[in-house]
């Protein structure tokens, strides 16, 4: 419906539910009317080598997704087309400008700092796609979105796409756009959610969702799962939560560093994560094949939300699952999204992870718990062997080395008691495990010091007066000559 049109460089305005193809909508024509290098008409451009078309894409995801599509789309062609977006360094992006390029897709921030640079010349775009338009006004990108289209021509040709209309969008349209073409792909009484997906709505206890959303994810059916939470920090919680239940789960969210997320986006297309717990920042054109649940741990913030949130799965004909938890302080939320909607789950039913009827609804088997154990689960800390025991290397090497022996085996075990060699105060110890000075004491009543040339087991004197003079005490070790007056007895008469 749209491609008549759209070849023709007339403005349109295109809406249709989550899943129906919309990037190549615009994709091919932008393509289509793009001069490439090798086109003869190239060289006779009033400049060769600068943006012909623009595509304003919400998010970094979305941006890379879009660009993966149309890039896809102009192989043949050879058309040159560059992903701008924040998060990452100025210089690749900068130095593909300069080389040149026909095609822009970028997050609005990025495309305008680099248009407030110079360094990124808009004024010879002849087409502006803004994809997903409703969610730049959700995030406050308008204003920049504004600016941006202040700096290309007049007449050029302008597409907006998206699954919702709000006023704001429609204002912005009649202000930019010359008699755009209104294209809906479908009647305006169908629903904008898609029919293959079945909806379930359950009452659930905040400290019982992670139970719960374990358990689906060993589900009959499963495959795939995007679950998304309202907040960065739930969705990280959550993630590592599944984590340490076994379960191949990878968060999505603002806080993370860029390089992070498109890793992370990256394993989940490959399939390397069964579950991406993310906020909003995935619930826009997100296009995974074989996602097959869709998780709304925390319940939406309005009935747009919800929409593009199930939208990620039941894509392409696909059939999918959504499945939306709704807490007790978020009744009246869900009331007004299932009003707008026309849904028929007015009163969520209380569910619980033990409960008969959310097993039989989610084709989940009996026997399931909220854990499994992976095949390379290491050791408890319990279990594991320590360090140094029933072998020389390690901490207990080390330590027999700190108190002075250097044979290691069996004689450094009794060099690592203290006890047996010296007191606290440092004097030499007999055989019978009492010090010299307390046996002369107990002999002849008065204590005496060591002789000056008194051969001890291991002859450690000078060792045990250094490591003295290292203690912060208040007389320092020298002026002592014995270990009797440091623990605290009456020096010999001389």
């Amino acid at each position: 419906m749209t491609l008549p049109i759209a070849l023709l460089g007339n403005d349109l305005i295109g809406q249709a539910r989550t899943g129906t193809g919309k990037t190549l909508a615009f994709g091919i024509p932008v393509v289509q009317r793009a001069i490439a290098p090798h086109d003869p008409e190239f060289e006779m451009l009033s400049a060769p080598g600068k943006p012909q078309a623009l595509i304003i894409a919400p998010t970094r995801e979305l941006a890379l997704q879009v660009s993966a599509d149309v890039s896809a789309a102009s192989v043949k062609r050879g058309t040159r087309v560059l992903t701008v977006y924040g998060g990452v360094p100025y210089e690749p992006q900068l130095e593909a400008l300069e080389r040149g390029v026909e095609i822009v897709i970028g997050t609005p921030g990025r495309l305008l700092d680099l248009a407030k640079r110079r360094s990124l010349d808009l004024s010879h775009v002849k087409a502006l796609v803004l994809d997903e338009a409703d969610e730049m006004l959700d995030l406050g990108f308008l204003p920049d979105v504004e600016a941006l289209i202040s700096r290309t021509p007049e007449l050029r040709q302008t597409m907006l796409f998206s699954a919702t209309m709000p006023g704001a969008i429609v204002a912005l349209a009649r202000t930019h756009m010359r008699h755009p073409v209104n294209i809906r792909a479908e009647s305006s009484t169908d629903s904008s959610m898609v029919p293959a997906t079945a909806q379930f709505v359950f009452q659930a206890h905040d400290l019982d969702k992670p139970e719960m959303v374990a358990r689906i994810m060993q589900a009959e059916d499963f495959g795939r799962a995007v679950v998304f939470t309202r907040t960065k920090r739930a969705a990280q919680r959550l993630a590592d939560d599944l984590a340490e239940r076994g379960f191949n789960a990878a968060p999505l969210h603002g806080d993370m560093a860029q390089v992070a997320r498109e890793k992370a986006m990256k394993k989940f297309r490959e399939g390397k994560v069964d579950a991406l717990v993310a906020t909003d920042v995935a619930a826009r054109g997100i296009d995974v094949a074989d996602v097959t649940h869709v998780i709304n741990y925390s319940c939406p913030e309005d009935s747009n939300t919800y929409v593009h949130r199930i939208g990620r799965t039941g894509r392409a004909g696909k059939s999918g699952n959504a499945v939306t938890f709704v807490d007790w302080a978020d009744i009246a939320r869900w009331k007004t999204i299932n009003r707008d909607l026309g849904l028929p789950f007015d009163e969520p039913l209380e569910t619980y992870s033990t409960s008969e009827h959310f097993f039989h609804d989610l084709g989940i088997p009996s026997d399931v718990t909220g854990r499994i154990v992976p095949p390379s689960a290491p050791a408890p800390k319990a279990d594991r062997p320590r360090s140094g025991s029933g072998s020389r290397s390690g901490s207990g090497a080390r330590g027999s080395e700190r108190d002075g022996g250097a044979e290691g085996g069996a004689s450094d075990r009794p060099r690592r008691n203290r006890n047996r060699r010296r007191t606290r105060g440092g004097e030499p110890v007999t055989e019978s495990g009492e010090s010299t000075t307390t046996a002369v004491t107990a002999t002849t009543g008065a204590p005496s010091a060591p002789p000056a040339g008194d051969d001890s087991p291991s002859g450690e004197a000078t060792p045990r007066r250094r490591r003295r003079r290292r203690r912060p005490s208040g007389d320092g070790g020298e002026g002592r000559t014995d270990g009797a007056e440091s623990a605290g007895a009456p020096a010999a008469d001389a």
